[in-house]
């Protein structure tokens, strides 16, 4: 266990000290911008001065082919454009992927001044936080950066939210977390393929008043338990909870909108955990089978 009187030192030799307090900043809403549309790009410089906080995706909604052009986008993003009093984070890929040194590596060593926060997805325990934390200690060391650059977690995985409260005091890099609802709702195997928001048909009925009357039907928040325990971890340990995503992507990022609502990597793992199940359910009832369509 480390000694609370090691908690705050650089973790490298050379790479700046760590925050005891975190920066006093207007975080209203994450602004998501695909880097590697530069028709999107160029008009970063006007958007700095109208939201709170400029976010460069790098992960879900960038498809597979254009990784390296977010990536590469992002940096000349984050070098060309004054931000002033406007938050630049990014959002990196998840860290079992096969993008995520890089970016980690390449942007730290390209802007690491210019950049605030680093989101790290899919983050499942404390473990993940030491790891980024250890590398960008490194990073900051051997690139002489300033400024530490803070940690803010997605919690994207059932295991994530069991251990949110470790995860909240993993580092005093540590931002804040933010909810993946559609990541989760496939971890959980839910039967939605909702990103965000309540859900119609999640909902508790009241007992009849009468034999055969009707009864009252409650649509209930499939969140509230999650978001609850993000807000009690985060508040723990000072640090900012944040809600999970409603947003419309331009075309060509990895996004598509379907009836108004954003659909991109993780509706099709949630939409898969449906699939999957009515296949088996198909294999033992045929009749089924033919409703659904196998």
């Amino acid at each position: 266990m480390k000694l609370p009187r090691n908690f705050f030192k650089p973790l490298a030799i050379g790479a700046p000290t760590p925050l005891r307090e975190l920066p006093l900043r207007l975080e209203r809403m994450i602004h998501f911008v695909p880097p590697h549309i530069e028709q999107v790009r160029s008009k970063v410089p006007q958007l700095a001065a109208q939201v709170d906080v400029i976010l460069g995706n790098l992960e879900d909604a960038i498809p597979v082919d254009a990784k390296e052009a977010a990536r590469t986008g992002f940096i000349a993003m984050a070098r060309s454009c004054d931000f002033g009093a406007t938050g630049l984070w990014t959002r990196i890929n998840a860290l079992n992927s096969p993008w995520a040194l890089a970016d980690v590596t390449e942007i730290v060593a390209a802007a690491g001044d210019q950049l605030d926060v680093i989101m790290l997805p899919k983050v499942e325990g404390a473990w993940d936080i030491h790891y980024l934390d250890q590398l960008l200690a490194q990073l900051e060391a051997k690139h002489r950066v300033r400024k530490p650059i803070l940690i803010h977690a997605l919690v994207e995985t059932a295991e994530g939210v069991n251990n949110v409260e470790s995860i909240a005091v993993a580092s005093p890099r540590m931002h804040g977390m933010s909810l993946g609802p559609a990541d989760l709702a496939a971890s959980r195997a839910m039967k939605t393929t909702r990103v965000g928001g309540g859900h119609p048909e999640y909902k508790v009925l009241a007992d009849a008043a009468a034999a055969d009357a009707p009864r009252a039907a409650f649509q209930q928040d499939l969140w509230h338990y999650t978001i609850a325990k993000i807000v009690d971890a985060c508040a723990g340990a000072g640090i900012k909870p944040f809600y999970g995503p409603f947003a419309a992507m331009p075309d060509g990022s990895g996004a598509v909108m379907i009836d108004g609502k954003m659909q991109d990597d993780a509706t099709w793992k949630q939409a898969k955990v449906l699939v999957d199940l009515a296949k088996l359910v198909a294999q033992k009832d045929p009749e089924m089978g033919k409703r659904y369509g196998l």
